[in-house]
């Protein structure tokens, strides 16, 4: 037992969020680098190049250089073993994200340092506020133009609704970027410029009560600067508090550049030392202990054909509890069926590595043989866990879906239904007709272009994709309601899920409140469960 806590203690799993371009891939690159899992870092967009980020694996995020979807990297740094959990920025992927900051025990905000606060870091710090998981602020790109560091805190604060407390200090920022000032060992950190990809550079550590040597790396007027804004900050900013930190209601701040490794190594050793250790979970009303549970874990994540040479499924699961070890029998929970889990895979973008073990607060990839939904409990065969499910977001943009050649029916349905099994979009039949008319609902429109880009290249599929007007969808809750005798409004439509669940798409948001005014005891919801 005493390993196993050994291990599962040195575990650590952050998601990284942030609006797009703020950096975030880039960044979790550098944390690869100094953990020695890759060699040279691949700009995103270096079209110049072959090279890719790492963790994009899907030939559509290389195209267009944006991630689309979460990908899993782990990696070990001073003593831990870090899962890093990288998600996609723009907003229209924002499902993916959600799904995956529940697989995490706390996230690194990446910002823009000229851009400060966007709307996409507000949508996912709701999600982090809304487990309450910690939150670690890092401010990119000082090696660009950036806006004044005061009022960027000062916008985290009135935007997001929390407590700042800058661990270092920006000196400068665009050309005149020197360093960081490290508040806690009271030292000025400079730096000279790296080469792009690279970890090496030269760091200076000077103490601050050394005036001379401060001024003499920095220059006479950059030292003033910074002899004021620390008097100013000591006076203006919150207290540190690792406590709050871990409730979520403080978030440690860290200035730097990703690009140019300034302050990335820094952050990376006050993250280590501030997050926490695999949390307890959840499990009808009763917590599931890491360390003192049996094996357990739940899946946040299924995605298909992630290699064109597997052509399989795979299962994203985090391990909650417990050690896995090969071969060992588990539950899946939401069929009782006991089953093998096979060859459990650490994925490192469309790298595997087959694994013997792996601990509470893992992730891990296991074939899925089309068992496995988002939000399944798997465990021990004796043991009695049920982990929450994940909630669904409601579609905002719906599409009727034509396939172009109907001699290819069946690879049509078998496409469509295991992109939808992966959650980033929904399916739905047209009530009474069930598969023959298929609707599409997405949360942003990009994931049309991505449902039609896959079709066509993994499954030769062909589509064409008409545009409906509804904006609203609801879940009938109710048990007892029978859909043929729902009296609706004349914008309404009824449809069934995947799970032959009804539910009710409108036009106007007005037409929901009409139709529950009409139809006595019926009960809507905006949310499903996957």
């Amino acid at each position: 037992m005493s390993n196993i806590a050994e291990e599962i203690n040195k575990r650590r799993t952050f998601a990284i969020i942030s609006h797009p371009d703020a950096g975030k891939t880039t960044l979790t690159e550098k944390f690869l680098l100094y953990g020695g899992a890759i060699n040279l870092a691949g700009s995103v967009k270096g079209k110049a190049t072959a090279r890719h980020a790492v963790s994009d694996w899907m030939e559509i995020e290389k195209e267009r250089g944006i991630s689309v979807t979460s990908s899993v990297l782990q990696f070990n740094y001073g003593g831990y073993c870090i899962n890093i959990l990288d998600t996609p920025g723009h907003q229209d992927f924002s499902e993916d994200t959600y799904r995956t900051l529940m697989a995490a025990d706390s996230a690194v905000m990446v910002i823009d340092g000229a851009k400060g606060v966007e709307p996409q870091t507000r949508k996912l710090f709701k999600v982090c506020g809304m487990r309450g998981i910690p939150i670690f602020t890092f401010i990119n790109k000082m090696d660009r133009d950036a806006n004044d560091t005061f009022e960027l805190l000062d916008e985290i604060e009135k935007e997001l609704g929390i407590a700042t407390c800058p661990v270092n200090w920006p000196i400068g920022c665009g050309k005149s970027f020197k360093g960081v000032y490290d508040r806690h060992e009271q030292t000025v950190i400079t730096y000279s410029d790296t080469e792009k990809g690279t970890k090496e550079g030269e760091t200076t550590v000077i103490p601050i009560s050394d005036e001379a040597a401060v001024e003499a790396a920095v220059g006479t007027e950059r030292k003033q600067v910074l002899f004021d804004e620390i008097e100013l900050l000591d006076g203006a900013s919150a207290e540190y508090d690792l406590d709050e930190i871990r409730r979520g209601k403080l978030t440690p701040v860290f200035f730097g550049s990703a690009l140019t490794n300034f302050g990335v190594e820094i952050f990376l050793q006050y993250f280590l030392k501030m997050t926490t250790t695999p949390l307890a979970r959840m499990s009808q009303n009763e917590l599931i202990d890491p360390v003192k549970n049996d094996f357990s874990a739940f899946v946040f994540k299924i995605q298909a054909n992630m290699n064109k040479a597997h052509r399989d499924r795979i299962a994203f699961m985090r391990i909650c509890s417990g050690k896995y070890e090969a071969d060992m029998d588990v539950k899946h929970v939401q069929s009782g069926e006991v089953m093998r889990l096979s060859r459990p895979q650490q994925i490192m973008a469309d790298e595997r590595k087959i694994l013997d073990e792996a601990y509470g607060g893992d992730i891990i990839g296991v074939f899925d043989p089309g068992l496995f939904s988002i939000g399944d409990t798997i465990c021990t065969p004796k043991a009695d866990i049920r982990y929450e499910g994940i909630p669904t977001f409601a579609p905002e943009h719906f599409a009727r879906v034509r396939q172009i050649d109907t001699m290819k029916r069946k690879q049509f349905v078998k496409g469509i239904t295991q992109i939808a099994q992966e959650g980033a979009i929904q399916i739905f039949q047209e009530y009474n007709t069930g598969m023959e008319e298929i609707i599409v609902g997405v949360v942003g429109v990009l994931q049309f272009e991505v449902l039609k880009y896959r079709l066509e290249n993994e499954y030769n599929v062909d589509i064409k994709l008409e545009p409906l007007p509804y904006e609203h969808i609801r879940w009938i809750v109710s048990s007892d309601t029978e859909l043929d005798k729902i009296v609706g409004t004349s914008d309404m439509k009824k449809i069934k899920d995947l799970k032959d669940r009804p539910l009710l798409l409108f036009i106007n948001e007005w037409s929901v409140g009409m139709t529950l005014d009409r139809n006595k005891g019926l009960e809507l919801s905006e949310f499903g469960t996957a």
